[in-house]
Parts: structure tokens; sequence; C-alpha cells
């Protein structure tokens, strides 16, 4: 049976005295673990050591499931995945790779945008950490998001892939770990998470 593989991102960047990278390297590590123990090959690239550009595009060809794993700062990821997307994303599409285009042509701009990927076949995966707590998403009473689910907050982060064509899986998240945390919980949750997710993959 051919192995699969899995790109694991770790977005995490570090601020002194408020957010030192802990909980995300630990739940990177859960997923690195948990994914080889169902057969996955994995690399990782922690964005803020640095990263060669090409061996990302490289890596994202060689992937079958793409997961990032990232706090969240004022509602997005850091800063330092954007541009890590831009660099990585632009400089495929300049060697012709994740994507054709938009799905438009000049000589037929009728087709739907956002239908040029290269990417099916592949999956995409966010785990969250968030400062939220689970009562903000999803209900319409709620002051700052109004109903709206994690992956509708995420959507300008998951775009990208779906433009490409991969499949967006359901995020994960770890909510209100600055005020509540209940990591030992969130972790389990994950596994239980990740098992659905190589089901999924099958």
């Amino acid at each position: 049976m051919k192995m699969k593989h899995l790109l694991l991102i770790n977005a995490h960047q570090v601020y002194e005295n408020i957010s030192s990278g802990r909980l995300n390297r630990t739940m990177a590590s859960v997923i690195k673990e948990e994914m080889e123990k169902w057969g996955y090959e994995v690399r990782q690239t922690d964005i803020e050591s640095g990263y060669d550009i090409d061996a990302e595009v490289q890596n994202h060809d060689w992937a079958d499931i793409i997961i990032l794993q990232t706090p969240v700062y004022w509602f997005g990821a850091p800063w330092i995945y954007k541009k890590y997307v831009d660099e990585v994303f632009t400089a495929a599409m300049i060697q012709g790779r994740f994507i054709t285009g938009d799905g438009r042509t000049r000589h037929d701009p009728s087709k739907q945008y956002g239908t040029g990927g290269l990417m099916q076949g592949k999956k995409y995966m966010l785990s969250l950490t968030w400062n939220a707590p689970k009562d903000a998403f999803g209900d319409k009473d709620q002051v700052l998001f109004e109903g709206k689910t994690v992956d509708d907050v995420f959507i300008a982060n998951t775009a990208n892939y779906k433009f490409c064509g991969a499949e967006v899986l359901q995020s994960f998240s770890s909510y209100d770990v600055m005020k509540a945390p209940a990591i030992e919980g969130d972790i389990a949750r994950l596994r239980e998470h990740l098992a659905k997710i190589v089901g999924q993959a099958k």
C-alpha cells in the first residue's frame, strides 16, 4: 500500500510574555504522532524558523493532506503565515503548479471563477488555538460573530486552497485557551478528529 503524505505547517509566532508557542508545539506534535500512527509520512515546516520557498512548493506537491497548526491572532493566523502563503503560492503559480489560472479564459470568461486548480485530491485542514470560547460561534445572539462558525470566520485562510482545487476539511479548534484551558480534553478531541480525517482520506 502506498504511504500517504502529510505536510504539517506550524504558523506560531512568538510574542514575549504573551504567547511562547508551547501549546501550538504540543498540538503539532500530537498531529505528527497521530498521523504517523495511521501510516503517514510527515514533513513539518515551522514558519518562524525559516523555510525555502521552492522546497515548500515541492512539499505541497508531495502532500496528500496539508494541516495548518496556528494560534488565532486578531481573528486570523499570524502575519508570517500570510507572507508564507503569498511567497509559496505565487512561486507555484509562476512555475505552473497548484493552478492553471482562475478557471476562466479571455475566450470564455463565463467559466466559474475558482475552477482552475491543480490540487484536486489533496485535502487541507486547520487546527486552531483560540482565546475565544466555543459559545462565541454558531449563535446568532453572540455580538461578535453573529452566528458564524469557525469555518465561516476562517474562509479567507481556506479559500486559497479551495481556489487551487484542494478539499477543505472541517477545522479543529482548541477554545478559551487563555482563560479556561482544557488541554488534555483538547488533545483527546484532536486525536478523534484526526481519526475521522484519516477515515475520510482512505
